[in-house]
């Protein structure tokens, strides 16, 4: 054996204890998962004999397209707002000293210290009727004295975007300290302004911390229930409200897994039409038109 299948064998035998635990711990149960979709529901609670595509059909009530579309939004401007406050943090913890990088550092983590569950519950008790925050607000005079803060899909934004903000500034800090910022420092001496060099140096350079922190706030927002449930009420349920409704409290397995394959669908969706945009544009910038545009215009 030559020496590179001998390292194409190493790496295999490296790689397969992580592939083999996606396809036992991920692979099957989103399967086994799509599977149960297409079974009958069982009247008491378990998955009945035989495929069915009743339980597809019942995904047309005209309630299910508005809790997709609330669910998508909702994620989505989560994960833009996250990104907007995590890079200018990501980029000022990669330049600051290092003396107190550590204590900035400290604080982002610092919430993970308590239960997510009385985190959100903390919030639910500011954005009480009674609570400090909306008092405030009320005296300032920004909102009127009957104009509720809870149970809105405000409120569940604003919770969502508190609740996975250190998951945005983690991997942009660290896609960040590894920039070179002279590379800044020379596209202002050719002539770049300080945002224009931001937009055409620092964003690209951190590109892969940026998708890593988009993917790892949008998942987990598009599968939240706990804070619909808590700070967002009936009117403002989520696709995970949802889910947890059939297992629990109708013990309709089937229906919970179609919504469920709904939001895998939708979230590997999401990634594809990224990946293919990223891709794209990947392409238009290496070609000699495009090429000769943007030195024209940089």
């Amino acid at each position: 054996m030559n020496g590179s299948k001998r390292a194409r064998l190493r790496e295999w035998l490296l790689s397969l204890p992580s592939l083999a635990w996606l396809i036992v711990f991920l692979l099957v149960p989103t399967l086994m998962m799509f599977a149960i979709a297409f079974r009958p529901a069982d009247p008491y609670g378990g998955i009945g004999q035989g495929w069915t595509l009743e339980t597809l059909f019942n995904m047309a009530n005209p309630n299910y397209p508005a809790i997709v579309w609330r669910t998508i939004w909702l994620s989505v401007v989560a994960t833009a707002i996250c990104l907007a406050i995590s890079m200018p943090v990501g980029y000022c913890l990669a330049r600051i000293n290092p003396r107190w990088r550590q204590w900035i550092m400290l604080l982002v983590v610092v919430p993970f210290w308590t239960n997510f569950l009385i985190r959100v519950f903390a919030w639910k008790s500011i954005l009480a009727t009674g609570g400090s925050f909306r008092s405030t607000l009320v005296w300032l005079g920004l909102i009127g004295e009957d104009q509720p803060l809870l149970y809105t899909s405000g409120a569940i934004l604003l919770v969502m975007v508190y609740t996975h903000l250190p998951f945005a500034i983690l991997p942009l800090y660290a896609a960040a300290e590894k920039f070179d910022f002279s590379l800044l420092e020379a596209a202002r001496d050719l002539g770049s302004n300080s945002l224009g060099a931001m937009y055409r140096i620092f964003i690209p350079g951190i590109s892969r911390g940026l998708v890593t922190a988009g993917i790892m706030v949008l998942v987990p927002c598009l599968g939240s229930y706990v804070i619909p449930d808590l700070v967002g009420g009936a009117s403002s349920e989520m696709i995970g409200n949802k889910i947890a409704q059939y297992v629990y409290t109708e013990r309709n397995l089937p229906r919970a897994s179609a919504l469920s394959a709904i939001l895998t669908v939708v979230v590997v969706a999401l990634l594809l039409a990224f990946l293919l945009w990223r891709r794209k544009r990947a392409v238009d910038r290496d070609t000699p038109e495009s090429a000769g545009q943007e030195g024209i215009f940089s």
